[in-house]
């Protein structure tokens, strides 16, 4: 799928045929080059669903999962959410530190580890949904495939994502390839919501209609009996589910693999291979950098603890046990309906207006949805509201940081190759504050309460919830902007960067071709 490249290659050729017209043919040759179709960007696109669909089902389901039908105790569940964010956290630039000195194979530099990751990544994910017939070894058994799925999966992430920068050097056609990445993922997290929502939905461990309370009441026994045979249904549920979304996760790494063409860059040699050390030092001290990592932190932490916990607000703050995997499908399909809104948006009035708005608007419904009364009405429509910013909270971030490395690139002309670093020290640092921060709030459930497969929590939990998803992510998205308000790459200075770059490539391009030329009449 990357294009951009070798342009210098072809424009040697016709200095020996019709030097007037080379300049005009050679532009003409790189500006094709640099265009991609709609299939290729498709293709890229289809390539970053698997990351979105498994992680937003980890996201909104395993905590109720492993409370409720692994039924762990909440201290233990918070021990594997936080160990397995915090290793998965640890993998991103450690992962990034090796693509960055991968070999260039026949496949690229970036696809053999797509390709090699992906069974493992299957395996493992859907063994972290199966409940193993035994008490003492769940907490480990959970913790294992969670930290091997959690690295396979960032062998998978981590190339496609610095795969942005290599398909093409024209950032109009980044930029639209990543819209439809965006609006690709997002539609990821709709699957990712609506799999194991609507299967595990319709087999609830809590008997909630009135026949069944009746037949509770009049026998002990069968009431176990009831309880028993519904959760175990409820593991088959949550197991036929991960099948599903493992098979998804397969076919959209084949056509990944299938519809995308990386390719070398032209006229750049790699930089001298950097130790870990030196590689994080290169990221860590370019200034815009920092700063968006910085701001992006403390917003998508926002996202995070509300996306962590929402599936509990809804079941015992809200009490719409029935409805709750319905109201999460509805933010992310409104969240996939806003994507084209957004791309229009930030093309028209800046990628930093963008994130002051975009991200901003859902404050608002967070202080409502904990303020009013429970009303399922009101529940749906906020969630509509929801899903606009959600969206703007997942499309801005990786479309900015392109921006960041175009920008290291003309500050650093001399030094290429490590694009991938900058994308896993970025995943880095937004996995390892969401361990914390599933572990600390899983935490605070076990103090305020929480009692492991009951139909029912103490009003203490109910409180904390509502603490979770409203107060505390206000807070952290307040933060997170009054950073970014010191991002300094503007539209402005992002057109002059594109520029730049694109000099720095012509140059090199006609250098090339002078060199070619004159090794040819030789």
């Amino acid at each position: 799928m990357a294009r951009g490249e070798g342009a210098e290659q072809y424009a040697a050729s016709l200095l020996t045929v019709k030097p007037i017209n080379t300049e005009t043919r050679t532009a003409k040759a790189k500006d094709q080059r640099n265009r991609l179709s709609v299939c290729n960007k498709l293709c890229y696109a289809i390539g970053g669903a698997p990351y979105q669909i498994t992680g937003t089902a980890l996201g909104f389901f395993l905590q109720i999962y492993l409370l409720d039908v692994a039924q762990l105790d909440p201290f233990h569940a918070s021990i594997i959410l936080f160990v397995g964010r915090a290793w998965d956290a640890v993998t991103d630039p450690s992962v990034g530190f090796l693509v960055s000195r991968s070999r260039w194979t026949r496949i690229g530099r970036m696809m053999p580890w797509i390709v090699f990751s992906t069974p493992f990544a299957v395996l493992t994910y859907f063994l972290i949904w199966y409940v193993p017939p035994f008490e003492q070894g769940k907490v480990v058994w959970y913790l294992i495939f969670y930290c091997l799925f959690q690295s396979m999966q960032t062998c998978f992430h981590v190339p496609y994502s610095a795969l942005t920068m290599f398909i093409s050097s024209n950032q109009k056609e980044r930029d639209s390839a990543t819209a439809y990445r965006m609006m690709v993922e997002v539609l990821g997290t709709v699957l990712g919501t609506a799999i194991p929502g609507q299967i595990v939905g319709g087999a609830s461990s809590c008997p909630t209609e009135p026949n069944v309370l009746a037949s509770i009441n009049s026998s002990m026994n069968s009431s176990i009996n009831s309880s028993n045979v519904s959760l175990e249904e409820t593991k088959q549920s949550y197991l036929l589910a991960s099948g599903v979304i493992s098979v998804i996760y397969v076919i959209c790494a084949v056509i990944l693999f299938l519809g995308v063409k990386e390719k070398k860059e032209s006229g750049r040699k790699r930089s001298n291979l950097l130790t870990f050390r030196q590689g994080m030092w290169l990221v860590m001290s370019h200034g815009p950098y920092v700063k968006l990592v910085i701001g992006f932190l403390f917003t998508s932490l926002a996202f995070m603890l509300l996306e962590g916990n929402f599936a509990l607000f809804i079941t015992y703050a809200l009490g719409h046990r029935k409805d709750f995997h319905n109201i999460l499908l509805v933010i992310m399909l409104s969240a996939t309906l806003s994507i084209p809104g957004w791309q229009w948006f930030l093309t028209r009035f800046g990628k930093k207006n963008a994130v002051y708005f975009g991200i901003s608007w859902a404050v608002p419904f967070m202080i409502l949805i904990v303020c009013i009364q429970s009303n399922l009405v009101i529940s749906y429509l906020v969630s509509v509201a929801a899903g606009v910013s959600v969206a703007a909270a997942f499309l801005l971030p990786w479309s900015m940081l392109p921006d960041v490395v175009d920008d290291f690139k003309v500050k650093n002309p001399d030094v290429h190759g490590h694009e991938a670093l900058f994308y896993s020290y970025y995943v880095f640092f937004i996995k390892f504050a969401s361990g914390i921060s599933l572990g600390i709030s899983t935490l605070s459930l076990k103090f305020a309460g929480y009692v492991t497969g009951s139909c029912s929590q103490p009003e203490a939990v109910s409180l904390t919830l509502k603490v979770l998803v409203s107060p505390v992510p206000v807070c952290l998205i307040a933060v997170g902007l009054l950073i970014l308000k010191t991002y300094p790459i503007d539209e402005e200075k992002r057109q002059g960067n594109q520029k730049l770059l694109q000099k720095i490539l012509d140059s090199k391009a006609d250098s090339e071709s002078e060199s070619s030329a004159l090794g040819s009449n030789a």
